[in-house]
């Protein structure tokens, strides 16, 4: 197999043990493959010796699995760049909690290993893409978690007018909104109540955060739907945030929302599903009363 590799300069500053499974992919019979900006990083600042058949920029690399290593901000980033191009991906976390980095730099050699031998699984995750004008030229359109539509700090609630399909469906008067896909229902939708949605489910949910109304719930919706948003302030702005890269809009600006044209393929190891992930990672279902 060739691996493209993806990282996080920040993470392998604090974590340089990362560095060893490039010689473990070696030994299997394996090569990889490096993004620029990372692999000079690498060399350059940690001065390592790295083994690599190519160094590529852009999407200019040919693999048969993508490896992100660092965290899931990291994962997010560069499912956003090489989404459209198929290859599955991997993720591990040399971060904190890693959700979808979910593999820890210790067990990275048995991930790899199982990968090698075939034992895993992948996954289709859904991708959001919003249409809409003046999208800042380093921002992507299309987001593996959600795309969220939130006040300015300083200023009061917005009110954000939402139809599905060209169908009225309700205003929202509230800190904001967010359109989340099952990936990233565990991500900022959680954090303000929303649902947790099993990942390969072909849905979208709608989750106000701190609405003015105990009668505005999380809505969900199947995912070939259109939401189409209109947004109005006092302070005349609002946020766009997209995957977490935000960016400032005037009130007014006519937002569509639907299921991007693409997904991701996320790649398992055996013994690495979505409800381990849940009991590990976020002590889902733990009872820490005393007996």
């Amino acid at each position: 197999m060739q691996f493209a590799i993806f990282g996080n300069p920040s993470a392998a500053k604090a974590n340089l043990a990362e560095h060893n499974l490039f010689e473990f992919i070696h030994s299997m019979g394996d090569t990889i493959c490096i993004e620029s900006d990372y692999y000079d990083y690498l060399t350059k600042v940690l001065e390592c010796n790295v083994n690599c058949v190519s160094v590529f920029k852009d999407n200019n690399f040919e693999a048969d699995a993508i490896i992100s290593i660092g965290g899931d901000g990291t994962f997010l980033r560069t499912a956003s760049r090489t989404a459209d191009k198929g290859i599955p991906m991997i993720g591990i976390n040399t971060g904190r909690l890693g959700f979808m980095a979910d593999i820890n730099i210790d067990n990275t050699k048995q991930a790899l290993q199982l990968i090698h031998d075939g034992k895993y699984t992948i996954q289709k995750r859904s991708m959001l893409e919003i249409v809409m004008n003046n999208i800042p030229a380093n921002c992507s359109r299309y987001a593996l978690n959600d795309i969220a539509i939130l006040k300015h700090d300083v200023s009061s609630m917005i009110s954000i007018k939402a139809s599905v399909n060209n169908e009225p469906l309700v205003t929202y008067m509230a800190d904001g909104l967010v359109i989340a896909t099952p990936t990233g229902s565990t991500a900022y939708s959680l954090s303000v109540g929303g649902p947790i949605v099993f990942p390969e489910t072909n849905i979208i949910t709608l989750t106000p955060v701190a609405p003015h109304s105990l009668t505005m719930r999380p809505l969900v919706l199947n995912n070939d739907q259109t939401i189409s948003l209109s947004v109005t302030s006092r302070s005349h702005n609002f946020l766009v945030s997209i995957d977490g890269n935000s960016f400032s809009c005037p009130e007014g600006t006519d937002i569509e929302i639907k299921k991007a044209p693409f997904h991701i393929n996320v790649m398992k190891p055996e013994g690495y599903g979505f409800f381990s992930t849940l009991r590990d990672k976020m002590m889902w279902g733990a009872d820490n009363r005393e007996n």
